[in-house]
């Protein structure tokens, strides 16, 4: 009988064990939902047709939804130079996932009943941006019902990443839409020319910011002009990045540091992470440009430059004794 009893008590043990188990874990998974965002503007019928188009990698797995409006375009949007009003349409939509760590930012321009409806700004573009926002590992997809230049669509990003219970810096989305809309108007700039891509372009960015994580939120100004110049030339945009766009992205990335987007101390990883992620989806461009041909040429200019320098000190310091 008293076996009996035991055996009954730790049925019921095991019972309310499984019970609080199920308790917390599904309390994990409401946490950490996708959620996505949804425009204000889409009728009916675009609202189904959106929430099909962002919901799909997921499939068939859970996740939450919310809409954007005009304020929070205004929120996120407007103290970065932006014009809209709380009766701004929206039609572009985002979905943010977040992933583990180390997984880094992900961005994915999914489109709308076989049509991409994002046409000016890019993935690296919007990459770059988040990671400047503060995001981290993340997986973010963004598309819209109708064609538009998709310079607001983090709007939602933002939106939605609050939703999941991370708080963003607001001077850090201002320094990420300034950032955003210099560097399309950079590619826009220069998209016809022989030897350019908003790839080589993200990737220098990316590259740059980790170069100034590493030194940290105190690199200075002249730091950042060396480090932009470094991240242009190994990424084979010397002849291409004029000195006005040049210095277009200094002030950007003295921005960003302004910001304090440097203080987090994920940002060096999460921009090494950013430089390999667009590195494996250009992987065409950047073979053609990393040849041994190329990286001599590089090599050999930094022995010349690494020579004269060490001579020049050379005879400094023997000037000196003498």
């Amino acid at each position: 009988m008293k076996k009996a009893k035991t055996f009954s008590t730790i049925i019921t043990l095991l019972f309310f064990g499984m019970l609080m188990c199920d308790t917390i874990t599904q309390t994990v998974k409401a946490d950490e939902l996708p959620v996505v965002c949804l425009g204000t503007s889409l009728t009916a019928s675009q609202r189904s047709g959106t929430l099909k188009t962002l919901s799909e990698p997921l499939n068939g797995s859970s996740y939450q939804t919310t809409t954007i409006t005009g304020e929070d375009l205004v929120k996120y949007l407007n103290p970065s130079g932006s014009n809209f009003t709380t009766h701004s349409g929206v039609w572009s939509s985002a979905m943010i996932e977040k992933e583990a760590q180390g997984s880094g930012i992900n961005v994915h321009i999914l489109d709308y009943q076989g049509r991409n409806n994002i046409t000016t700004i890019t993935a690296n573009q919007y990459k770059n941006a988040a990671l400047t926002a503060g995001i981290s590992d993340a997986n973010i997809y963004v598309t819209s019902a109708v064609p538009i230049d998709g310079s607001g669509a983090l709007a939602g990003v933002y939106a939605a990443y609050n939703k999941t219970g991370e708080n963003l810096n607001q001077n850090q989305v201002n320094a990420a839409q300034d950032e955003m809309n210099t560097l399309s108007k950079i590619t826009k700039e220069n998209k016809d020319k022989s030897g350019y891509s908003d790839a080589q372009l993200n990737n220098a960015v990316a590259g740059a910011k980790q170069e100034m994580g590493k030194i940290g939120n105190n690199v200075s100004d002249s730091q950042i002009h060396d480090i932009v110049n470094n991240q242009i030339n190994i990424n084979h945009l010397g002849d291409v990045i004029n000195n006005n766009q040049k210095q277009q992205i200094i002030n950007v990335l003295i921005e960003v540091r302004d910001s304090g987007a440097l203080k987090n101390h994920k940002f060096k990883d999460q921009a090494d992470a950013l430089s390999k992620n667009i590195k494996k989806n250009a992987k065409g461009i950047f073979d053609k440009i990393n040849t041994p041909e190329n990286r001599n040429w590089f090599e050999q200019i930094w022995h010349n430059i690494t020579s004269f320098f060490s001579h020049l000190f050379s005879g400094l310091i023997v000037a000196t004794f003498n």
